[in-house]
């Protein structure tokens, strides 16, 4: 056990015990099992990374409570639209968004395989995880990736102080011949909701810069955010912050951008028609992707591009530091080194998590998994 820079007790479990935990909370909601694996494979795989505002603390708020609420079904219906050598439109008709983006995302790699490149759109999606788990598929296929979605309403633009847009991620990623690709794989606001929802977790105060309020005014009080980002009396400020001045205009600019191509090829939804209400009520968010894959041995040799794109991060680490700085990283490094460090420990999971974890556990008759905490 060890705890929080708030010294809330946290305990950590195996990857391997909650990936299946979460699997068959999944089979107990209805959700096929190849689908149930998937959608827990996605997960874990944030937290393997260290992404803990995307794993199993988002297993009960973004699933769990949404297809309990009727506005996420557990079994799929994947229809395909329309279909080229290269293309393809896709329905998800709002089942489980990981099972929809890796089906469509392996569609991408195959049509590359063929032709060199390929690209799937997705529509009346649900929320598919972290986007890089997408282009990691990719990379171990040999291919550049690239995958974006968009979300319910959160970033103002700029300027303005109104929730508009999703934190859209474009996440890009490739190959290279050290022990794990180039990936980046981040939103295009300061932050996203569910770094909030962590820092809400432990008590925490959002550093300033992060949320504006309708009369423009910094926001921290994470619990308070979370509620008016729903009420859309709050916004998070695009990547760059706030105005011009540092650059917040190209957070805005991206995150339009991968609104466009999450909509407007799918003739799928978009801004404020993915709030998820509806007269007041639950709606599902009917969210669009898409997936790009681009096959590197269409082009040269796979050897030769991971060891030029090798070369070009290992020059980058190399480079002069600043002065204080220990090092210096490149977009993919830190996530892999949280996994060697962290592969024999497990999950943190705290206070908060464990009651979410247990509600799960009562509700769905898993009391075949024990935790840390129950001793």
């Amino acid at each position: 056990m060890t705890s929080t820079s708030l010294d809330q007790p946290t305990f950590r479990v195996p990857f391997d015990t909650l990936e299946h935990f979460m699997r068959d909370v999944f089979i107990a909601l209805g959700v096929p099992p190849e689908d149930a694996a998937i959608c827990a494979e996605v997960l874990i795989t944030a937290d393997k990374r260290g992404i803990d505002s995307h794993g199993v603390g988002r297993m009960k708020p973004i699933y769990y409570d949404r297809i309990k609420d009727g506005i996420q079904f557990p079994v799929t219906h994947f229809e395909i639209l329309k279909e080229t050598e290269t293309t393809a439109l896709i329905d998800g008709h709002d089942g489980m968004g990981h099972a929809i983006a890796r089906r469509a995302n392996q569609m991408a790699i195959d049509k590359a395989h063929r032709y060199g490149m390929g690209m799937t759109a997705v529509r009346n999606s649900t929320h598919y995880g972290i986007a890089g788990y997408y282009v990691l598929e990719c990379c171990k296929a040999g291919m550049i990736g690239i995958s974006g979605t968009n979300a319910r309403p959160s970033i103002a633009p700029t300027f303005g102080v109104e929730n508009m847009l999703g934190t859209n991620p474009l996440t890009v990623g490739c190959p290279t011949d050290e022990a794990f690709p180039f990936m980046l794989d981040c939103a295009t606001s300061v932050t996203q909701r569910g770094k909030i929802e962590v820092y809400a977790r432990v008590g925490k105060d959002l550093p300033p810069g992060w949320v504006i309020d309708h009369e423009g005014r910094m926001r921290t009080d994470a619990a308070g955010v979370l509620k008016d980002l729903v009420a859309g009396t709050a916004a998070l400020t695009p990547l760059g912050g706030l105005g011009e001045e540092t650059a917040g205009y190209k957070g805005y600019g991206f995150a339009t951008f991968v609104e466009i191509l999450s909509a407007a090829l799918q003739d799928g939804r978009y801004l404020k028609q993915l709030l998820g209400f509806e007269n007041g009520k639950k709606v599902p968010f009917h969210l669009g992707h898409f997936f790009i894959a681009i096959d590197i041995e269409h082009f040269l040799p796979l050897e030769r591009f991971v060891h030029t794109a090798g070369e070009i991060c290992r020059a980058l680490r190399a480079s002069e530091k600043a002065p204080g700085a220990e090092r210096i990283y490149t977009a993919g490094e830190k996530e892999h080194l949280y996994w060697l460090a962290n592969r024999d420990l497990g999950v943190p999971v705290n206070a908060s998590l464990r009651r979410e974890i247990d509600l799960m556990r009562a509700e769905q008759g898993l009391e075949q998994y024990r935790f840390p905490w129950d001793s």
